[in-house]
């Protein structure tokens, strides 16, 4: 198997591994737009913040977990009980992603689960559903290695076309949340 540095290194703009690749504005507006009720992205409210669905979506049903405290830049930085929330939280959308994108679409494979901050310093976690239909190059790497194109294609962003899928992720999300 290629080590991730390998891969990294083989691609042009290696760094975007590492930086946010453009097209996705994720920042502490969304967090403080959603602790008013205004952040349209959000799937629905979580014990220790806010699931909301990705502006990019070439992998249909890419998520983010955001934590409720705009300005908490590691997960380390939470109270344990804070913490172990919000790694709850992650389960749970992770498992909502996984179930939504099982039954929409016969090529799901798995859910990657992951909490970064490299470039966007507050706490947050990506969930990606992965598919056998993805490009050879990238299916088996991590995201980030997309061509950077794909961050800002207009056919890959959040829209109407959307709504069957947040819907879905969301009233999975409702009966995770009814189960526990």
């Amino acid at each position: 198997m290629e080590s991730l540095i390998a891969a990294v290194r083989e691609r042009e703009g290696a760094a975007l591994f590492l930086a946010w690749p453009g097209g996705f504005d994720l920042d502490r507006g969304d967090i403080r737009a959603a602790l008013r009720g205004e952040n349209p992205t959000v799937l629905r409210p979580l014990s220790s913040g806010f699931a909301v669905i990705g502006d990019v979506q070439f992998l249909p049903g890419y998520s983010v977990l955001l934590v409720d405290e705009p300005d908490v830049q590691r997960l380390s930085d939470l109270p344990r009980a804070k913490r172990l929330s919000f790694l709850s939280d992650m389960d749970q959308l992770g498992e909502a992603v996984e179930r939504v994108c099982r039954r929409l679409d016969p090529a799901f494979r798995r859910v990657n689960l992951e909490i970064l901050g490299n470039t966007d310093p507050f706490v947050h976690a990506h969930v990606w559903p992965r598919f056998d239909w993805e490009p050879a190059d990238v299916v088996g790497k991590p995201v980030w290695l997309y061509p950077r194109e794909w961050w800002s294609d207009e056919q890959f962003r959040l829209g109407p076309q959307h709504d069957v899928l947040r819907d879905a992720i969301g009233s999975e999300l409702d009966q995770l949340r009814s189960m526990t």
